[in-house]
């Protein structure tokens, strides 16, 4: 098949009985390799900055952009080694490397070391991205694909929110060494899970991979990906300067904000997995949207607590709704082959809106303050609602 001829099929429901199970046995292996992964990741995220600056490093914030780096360079050859190899080798691969180069860390606090560990660590980390978010679409049946995108969400998402300050925590009370070697266990206890899960799809071979080029060329891609960048940008600037826009002293408003940003998100992404899988994902990304956009609109009474709390609840919801949206439609316009590219966009559209959108509001808002760049933020994510309708109106 060529590049220019995909189909642009659209999952509708048949019937109670035409839904197959969701999970399966090889899913719940799959989960296992997603939870040590995300663990080993995320456990050592926000310590590496730690370790480096209390050991008199000079530039902390230099290892999270080598392993940020790294990851994204990664996500961009990943697609084409999945072709040659297949998901589980690929995988495996991504799980030595990310979980072994932790125990060199405690050889050297020096910050060209550390950065080299950072920078096999964000291979590794995208190697195990987007070749098990390409198996994991494998092991989902097509009929309940929005749902089972949703669960797995889910199961990367708690082990995301624990690590992040269970790392800091043992890092403070028993000292660096034990969190290395808990994130080196974690994603070794992943890599034992490799060889039960399938080597590569039945229909998935390297004659008809599409590169990630290529993926962003054909629009039926390039247009949810797009939407969906748009607003992880918003969400890079949601996560990061709330803390600091808020007025001082209401640090319970912001944990309180984050977390509801992160529920509503969840509930959300869950209820546009289950409503797509039954009427069709296209017409959830302008109502996704509309409420991302509206959510940091609202931002602009960061000096009402109700503001704030209605503002996570209505961006998170916003936000869940177009992360399924877009993943379920880029992974049905293509055949499973391409599902590694997929994988691929969809997780650079993440980690691109994240660091973009954080670097351009802090620029902005230096000059405008933040009710105006909370506005500008939101007309950014209105920018995809003519793309959405292009692209429902061409599948």
């Amino acid at each position: 098949m060529t590049t220019s001829t995909l189909a642009y099929p659209v999952v509708t429901a048949t019937g109670p009985a035409a839904r197959p199970a969701l999970i399966t046995r090889p899913l719940l292996i799959r989960f296992v390799s997603m939870v040590g992964s995300a663990t080993s990741f995320y456990l050592l995220l926000s310590v590496v900055p730690s370790y480096v600056a209390a050991a008199g490093g000079a530039a902390p914030g230099a290892v999270t952009g080598a392993l940020m780096l790294a990851t994204v360079l990664g996500e961009m050859v990943t697609p084409r080694l999945v072709a040659r190899f297949g998901y589980r080798w690929v995988l495996a691969a991504g799980l030595t490397l990310l979980g072994v180069p932790s125990l060199a860390l405690m050889a050297s606090t020096h910050i060209a070391a550390v950065v080299a560990v950072c920078l096999v660590r964000g291979l590794g980390f995208a190697l195990t991205v987007v070749a098990g978010g390409a198996m994991t679409a494998t092991l989902i049946p097509a009929e309940r694909r929005g749902e089972g995108l949703a669960l797995t969400g889910v199961v990367a998402g708690v082990p995301a929110l624990a690590a992040l300050p269970l790392g800091l925590w043992l890092a403070a009370h028993h000292g660096y060494a034990p969190v290395f070697v808990a994130a080196a266990v974690a994603a070794l206890i992943a890599l034992a899970t490799v060889p039960w899960l399938p080597a590569r799809a039945a229909t998935a071979g390297k004659e008809n991979a599409i590169g990630v080029f290529a993926g962003m060329r054909m629009p039926q891609l390039r247009r949810p990906a797009l939407i969906f960048a748009l607003t992880t940008t918003a969400a890079g600037v949601f996560v990061t300067f709330l803390p600091l826009a808020v007025r001082p002293g209401s640090a319970g408003v912001v944990a309180a904000a984050l977390f509801a940003q992160a529920a509503a998100s969840t509930a959300a992404r869950w209820w546009a997995g289950r409503r797509g899988d039954r009427h069709g994902f296209a017409a959830l990304l302008v109502p996704g949207l509309l409420a991302a956009a509206a959510g940091m609109a609202l931002l602009v009474f960061t000096s009402s607590t109700a503001a704030v709390l209605g503002a996570a609840v209505i961006f998170g919801a916003g936000f869940g709704i177009a992360q399924n949206a877009t993943l379920a439609t880029m992974y049905s316009r293509v055949p499973q082959s391409a599902y590694g590219t997929v994988s691929a966009l969809w997780n650079l559209a993440y980690d691109a809106g994240l660091g973009i959108g954080a670097v351009a509001f802090g620029a902005i808002m230096a000059g405008t303050g933040y009710p105006i760049a909370f506005v500008l933020t939101a007309l950014v994510v209105a920018v995809g609602l003519p793309i959405a309708r292009r692209d429902r109106s061409a599948a």
